[in-house]
């Protein structure tokens, strides 16, 4: 095949219109790209999926610009409790308000919210054009570009495509990638209510009765999820019908208290893509992995997927960098993932133990644990894998406040996005040599301290930095615009971090 390089019209296509999609291709108008998002449905789902996300996805959407109009529709969550079918706490895991990113720990959410923020923010750029009821039916490229094929015979060009079509993805089928089944897969029964009133039902539970595990979620302030496990995917069927499912959480809601708005079945699965990039078509969020939801880290982790590939991207149409820096997507990105989906998996057995005797012991073990450490677990998550990495590199950055004397706020908002390069202010002269350079490759210097000004010296409002360059032993810490940390050095290392980001961008 022949792509016509005059024909060329998009800088990168993306297929799926959820919110890997929309973060996807919202990321890459804000950097000035060609985009068009190509939805096989009429408009959007409009039903909810995900529940939950944490403060690394909300430090995306306030970069993106839609954080502050959400925050009154989400609910902020401090604890996640497991119990047994007679009410004992198993396992609590606590969240804290302010986390490494900045953000509270854990937002509930009620995905459509979500997603209608996001599609005004795509569609108020005018570099992103979204085309509902373009299903894809032919994915082919060379060495120029990729052509897809839609239904009824259009053909679309773009330099890239990412395939952001969930876990029945076509891209991945019309690719024919393969996927590693990691061996845990299970018939759930989901029920969405909307409140009419207020009622008092647990906002973060997991009950690992053997008589009948159960999930329940809240949604944000209106609404909320009860989840049941089913002994087989045919039970769905019979136990869909409304009555059935108010008889199974009459302990916690009547029908005066909400209205049953949707009721369907999925099935948990814990599936990886053996390739996430072909060439020019890259696969993200589902399309690449599928995880089980016990630690609401489902879209999370394709919304991480969104940051890593367009960054790099954004450097590949620049001509700043190599196509073959696309491959470090999966290098950095499978070994999180794949931790995120043992530890789902490990918590999900452990939940849905249906021998009563084998959940006594569990119990017993559990009880036990808890009593000894006196204190909420918490769930801790690698850093990235090989890849686009400087010594001391692929851990997750902190954000905190900083005052430059005009604006006080999260680091973001008062620098920006992109590459920033966070420098003790002793260390800022070593730098001068190479200010220019750093400014022009779209790094910003950052020197966070006592005392405030303009940049790059700005103040450390609450020593959060000071604390961090402490606990590394460093004197600079390079962050990438995916929020994860390129590199960090010490004394006369810090100029040739520089020159090493230099070289790179």
């Amino acid at each position: 095949m022949a792509i016509d390089e005059a024909s060329q019209q998009h800088d990168v296509a993306v297929v799926g219109y959820g919110p890997v999609g929309m973060v996807m291709a919202a990321l890459l108008g804000q950097t000035g790209h060609r985009v068009l998002v190509l939805e096989r449905y009429a408009g959007l789902y409009n039903l909810p999926r995900a529940a939950i996300f944490d403060d690394e996805t909300m430090r995306t959407l306030a970069r993106l610009g839609v954080a502050e109009d959400l925050l009154p529709k989400l609910r902020v969550q401090h604890s996640y409790e497991w119990r047994n079918g007679t009410g004992d706490l198993l396992i609590e895991q606590g969240y804290a308000e302010t986390g490494r990113s900045g953000w509270a720990e854990w937002y509930s959410m009620y995905q459509p919210d979500l997603e209608e923020a996001l599609d005004r923010l795509c569609r108020s750029s005018p570099t992103v054009h979204i085309r509902h009821d373009s299903p894809v039916t032919a994915v082919r490229q060379d060495a120029d570009g990729v052509q897809l094929t839609l239904d009824g015979g259009e053909k679309i060009n773009a330099l890239y495509v990412v395939g952001c079509d969930g876990g029945n993805s076509f891209v991945r089928a019309e690719l024919g990638v393969g996927q590693k089944d990691f061996g845990f897969s299970e018939p759930w029964m989901v029920c969405d209510f909307r409140f009419r009133r207020p009622a008092a039902v647990p906002p973060a539970l997991q009950l690992g009765d053997p008589a009948g595990p159960t999930s329940i979620i809240s949604l944000g302030p209106d609404h909320h999820r009860f989840s049941f496990m089913l002994d087989s995917e045919e039970a769905f069927a019979i136990e869909r019908d409304p009555d059935k499912v108010w008889a199974r959480v009459k302990r916690y809601l009547s029908r005066e208290d909400a209205d049953l708005i949707r009721v369907a079945t999925y099935t948990f699965r814990s599936l990886v893509a053996g390739s996430w990039r072909i060439g020019r078509v890259l696969l993200a969020g589902d399309a690449a992995h599928q995880m089980p939801p016990f630690l609401g880290q489902g879209m999370c982790s394709g919304v991480r997927d969104a940051q890593n590939i367009a960054f790099k991207l954004d450097l590949v149409l620049r001509g700043r960098a190599d196509a073959e820096l696309l491959d470090t997507y999966q290098t950095e990105r499978e070994p999180h993932v794949r931790d995120v989906i043992d530890k789902g998996i490990e918590l999900g057995r452990t939940q849905t133990i249906r021998d009563p005797e084998q959940a006594a012991a569990r119990d017993a073990r559990l009880i036990a644990r808890r009593a000894a450490a006196q204190a909420p677990d918490k769930i801790r998550f690698p850093g990235l894998g090989p890849g686009l990495l400087s010594d001391g590199g692929g851990a997750l950055s902190v954000q905190a406040v900083v005052d430059d004397g005009q604006h006080k706020g999260l680091l973001d908002q008062v620098v920006g996005a992109g590459f920033h390069l966070l420098v003790r202010p002793a260390q800022v002269s070593v730098l001068r040599p190479h200010l220019d350079a750093l400014r022009d490759a779209g790094v910003t210097v950052v020197a966070p301290g006592e005392g405030s000004g303009a940049l790059p010296f700005v103040h450390d409002v609450n020593g959060t930095y000071a604390t961090w360059f402490a606990e590394l032993g460093v004197d600079a810490i390079a962050v990438r615009p995916d929020f994860y940390v390129y590199g960090t050095a010490t004394g006369p290392g810090v100029a040739a971090l520089a020159e090493d980001l230099l070289a790179v961008l």
